[in-house]
């Protein structure tokens, strides 16, 4: 038979009873089922039965054998009659249901039918006409209703400007927009996190430019999707509310002297109010804004990561007593100057009626668009209602909150030239000449140019800034420096050079006295001041905004194409703010590897000095970058390497959820510590100086644990030989055989876990059988027989859990003990280090379990541990350095 006839059979007997059997042979009739309780038997054990107890029936067997060809000597009727009309049922259902299309014309044989039939009726027979006139008036009708229906605008009609823009903005009511989305959206794997629509990695292969990028020039990355918390009132309310969530034990708090000034950006651990060093919420940077002279009222910013904003904001608002919620002021619309009618600014978002009416019909064709207000871009977050608090006061502390999440935008240069990039994009803001002065403007720096001491000010942040160009590295500035300053409109003039970097003559002009000044002292505190603080100055700052075409109107007119345009417009001045990142900090390799500058803007402003910077041949990374960068760096990453806050814990089990659908769709005190680990270089080819520290015994041992009894520590592993770790590998202690092996052959690769039994893969197959067996049974049941019989225990899927192949069901064992190697810890993440040439990973371990480790390991083998991926059977020898 060959395959086509075989799938028609098929697909003819689809629907067809289990009861009823046929021949293997489509030559053979089928046999007539005989009556008795032999019948009611299951399809399977029929095959199985030997022939002479099934009846007669013609044909030849498979085996060889003959059927026997004895008559049956009796048959029940009411058998007999219910097969018989299980056959007849099973036909009429056959026949009635339509595997095809229902056309009228299907029901002639092939010779019969025309082309013109399924519009001229007139061709079909007398008895086919009437059904065929019926349908073609259905079809009529359901064309009518399609009619009424909203049509669908042309491709040319939805890629114009303002339908653009409304499209935009609806996909923006969900998840949260980067000024820069747009354009990373052509260039990037789009991933949604956090409430946002973030960039993830670009789509070309860039792996290592990005880290030569780091290493040697500059890597570009948008941080707007961090959040800013601003807190105003009296310093010594805000240090006292603040002392709730913080300790000295952990470092520098908000009270640190250098960050109190403004002089510097300070990162502290905070935890909840008056829980530590238990209940900790994670990582944040802060920044205060330099004293004015004469008042005790002060401004402070804080930073934290999206997933921290949710448990971070209500406790500040315990600690700081802030519960009365401000109702946001309406503001008037700010209009461009009247001067110049011909701009066009870019404004706040507002949700016109037009566009909250049918938020569905997204392709709907609407009217009253056209006659309407135009739609305007959506600045800032798109998702938060208007009637959703931003503002919170405190009627006791005089302590004010105010949420300032995606009104500044952020962008992060990592790498040593990045001062570099930064002094050939920006350009000090130029004095406004004195017509413009005498004048009343509603543009803010016209107004500020009329204070002396504001613009004397301005003049020593720019003479500051142009020091930047004599530092060769953004490494030899002090950790956290912060410059305040105002800069023209980098659009106003394009790049010259295609990559940036420090110009040797300007270098040699540079004072060497102010350069040597600046980078030991930073820059000073008056300095630090910034514009950009200002409320007022921010929201002029973004309505001003030049737009697109008047700058392209104002290119064209210009003699000599490329030159800068001039004179510079009132409106094309940015107050800005530049925090240095400090590098790499801990260990004593790679000293400030991957330091560089942060630049804060105000909203609306992103891709102005977005483009500009890319076009000086830098680098753009995304979120898999920023997590490698901290991984080179030896610096935990946010909320990746936090398991114990509470961001940390939401992380795991969403990556736990992320990486089980994916199994199933398919069918792992720090000086004295780290002193006794004998910390080495990467590869541990030599050992590193360490200070003086008590030798490793058993009494040092019981003390050390006593004090952090149930601790785990943070370490970084250098794989001894080649191998590459990944996410969830298992650090487990090396046996004294092990050992051994390593002695004999340092090129060992590792010891070999041997192949483990699945206990509960018998199960699964049993449970799987059992169900087919219920399923055939349920199916082969005739009406009427009864009762159900009781359902097999074993063989029941209610009866066992709920077991996946592969999957070690719950309560899950011992994980220390699950393998032939007793487990110290587990890798949070783990790549081929460029920078050390070998594999590395970052991960925790226990302080219990490592202690007893190294205790009962020689001097020449001590931390070294075995690491072994979640996806393999052989283990790795590793160093273990705790750095500090």
């Amino acid at each position: 038979m060959s395959a086509s006839k075989v799938k028609m059979r098929e697909k003819k007997l689809r629907n067809q009873p289990v009861s009823v059997q046929y021949s293997s042979d489509t030559r053979d009739k089928p046999a007539p089922a005989q009556g008795g309780p032999s019948d009611f038997r299951p399809s399977s054990e029929k095959l199985r039965k030997p022939s002479h107890e099934c009846g007669w029936v013609r044909g030849h067997q498979r085996g060889g054998e003959c059927y026997s060809k004895e008559m049956p000597k009796f048959i029940n009727a009411g058998a007999f009659a219910r097969v018989r009309a299980a056959e007849v049922r099973a036909m009429l259902k056959a026949v009635t249901m339509t595997t095809a299309s229902s056309h009228v014309f299907e029901a002639l044989p092939k010779h019969m039918r025309r082309r013109a039939m399924s519009h001229n009726t007139k061709r079909l027979p007398h008895r086919l006409r009437d059904v065929a006139n019926k349908m073609r008036e259905k079809s009529f009708q359901g064309a009518s209703k399609k009619k009424d229906a909203p049509k669908s605008k042309s491709r040319k009609a939805c890629r114009r400007h303002g339908n653009l823009l409304l499209e935009f903005n609806r996909r923006q009511r969900k998840n949260i927009w980067l000024e820069t989305h747009i354009w990373h959206a052509k260039r990037f794997h789009m991933v949604k996190k956090w409430g946002y629509c973030l960039g993830d990695r670009p789509t070309y292969k860039c792996y290592r430019p990005c880290y030569r990028a780091m290493s040697s020039h500059c890597l570009l990355q948008d941080l707007s999707y961090y959040c800013c918390i601003e807190l105003q009132g009296e310093e010594d309310k805000l240090l006292t509310a603040l002392s709730q969530l913080t300790s000295k034990e952990t470092g520098p708090t908000f009270a640190a002297a250098l960050c109190l000034s403004g002089c510097r950006q300070g990162s502290v651990v905070v935890y909840r109010g008056g829980q530590y060093p238990s209940q900790p919420l994670g990582p944040i940077t802060f920044l205060w804004r330099p004293r004015s002279q004469g008042s005790t009222h002060r401004q402070l910013w804080i930073w934290a990561h999206p997933t921290l904003k949710q448990d971070l904001l209500p406790e500040l608002q315990a600690v700081c007593q802030c519960c009365e919620v401000v109702l946001p002021l309406v503001e008037p619309v700010v209009t461009p100057a009247e001067v110049n009618p011909g701009l066009e600014p870019e404004s706040a978002p507002v949700n016109t009626p037009e566009t909250e009416s049918e938020p569905r019909n997204k392709r709907k064709w609407s009217c009253k668009s056209t006659s309407g207000p135009p739609a305007k871009k959506i600045l800032g977050d798109g998702t938060r209602s208007p009637s959703t608090p931003v503002t919170w006061r405190s009627s006791s502390t005089g302590i004010l909150i105010n949420d300032l999440t995606m009104e500044i935008v952020r962008y992060r240069l990592i790498g040593p030239q990045a001062h570099s990039v930064l002094s050939e994009t920006l350009e000090a803001a130029t004095d406004c000449e004195e017509v413009n002065k005498s004048q009343s403007s509603p543009f803010w720096w016209p107004q500020h140019c009329i204070d002396e001491n504001k613009m004397k000010l301005h003049q020593q942040q720019a003479d500051i800034f142009n020091l930047l160009k004599g530092v060769y590295s953004s490494g030899e500035l002090p950790s956290g420096t912060v410059l305040g300053l105002t800069v023209d409109d980098p659009r106003l003039t394009l790049p010259r050079n295609i990559k940036a970097l420090p110009p040797v003559q300007q270098v040699q002009e540079v004072d060497e006295e102010k350069r040597r000044e600046l980078m030991l002292r930073g820059v000073p505190e008056h300095c630090c001041q910034s514009f950009l603080w200002e409320q007022s100055v921010r929201d002029n700052a973004t309505h001003n905004k030049i737009s697109e075409q008047e700058l392209n109107h104002k290119r064209s007119a210009i003699l000599v194409p490329g030159s800068r345009l001039s004179p510079t417009p009132l409106q094309g001045q940015v107050p800005i703010l530049l925090v240095h990142q400090p590098g790499k900090q801990v260990g004593n390799e790679m000293s400030s590897w991957g330091c560089g500058w942060d630049l804060l803007l105000p909203k609306g402003w992103g891709m102005a000095f977005w483009v500009p910077l890319v076009y000086r041949g830098i680098r753009t990374g995304g979120l898999h970058m920023s997590l490698k960068h901290s991984q080179n760096k030896g610096a935990p990453h946010f909320p990746h390497d936090y398991p114990d806050c509470p961001a940390g814990l939401r992380f795991q089990e969403e990556l736990e959820a992320e990486l089980l659908e994916k199994f199933k769709r398919n069918k792992k005190s720090l000086r004295l510590l780290s002193a006794w680990c004998r910390p080495t270089t990467s590869k541990g080819q030599r050992l590193r100086r360490v200070g003086e520290a008590p030798p490793l015994s058993s009494s040092a041992v019981m003390s050390f644990i006593d004090a952090h009894q149930m601790s785990l520590v943070w370490v970084r592993l250098s794989l001894l030989s080649k191998g590459k770790p990944e996410r969830h590998a298992m650090l487990c202690v090396p046996t004294a055989e092990d050992m051994k092996s390593l002695d004999k052959d340092r090129g060992n690769g590792g010891p070999q876990e041997p192949p483990h039994r699945d206990n509960f893969k018998s199960k699964v197959k049993r449970r799987k059988k059992g169900s087919k067996k219920a399923a055939a049974s349920s199916s082969n049941k005739p009406e009427g027989s009864g009762r159900p019989s009781a359902p097999d225990p074993q063989s029941s899927p209610q009866a066992s859990p709920d077991l996946v192949l592969g999957l070690w069901p719950d309560p899950l064992p011992s994980v220390i003990s699950h393998c032939s190697r007793v487990m110290l810890g587990w890798v949070t993440q783990g790549d081929f280090s460029l920078s050390a040439g070998c594999g590395e990973a970052l991960g925790f371990v226990s302080v219990t379990g490592l202690l007893n480790t190294l205790l009962g390991q020689p001097m020449e083998h001590r931390g070294k541990l075995l690491l072994r991926n979640p996806t393999s059977l052989h283990y790795r020898f590793a160093k273990v350095n705790i750095e500090i």
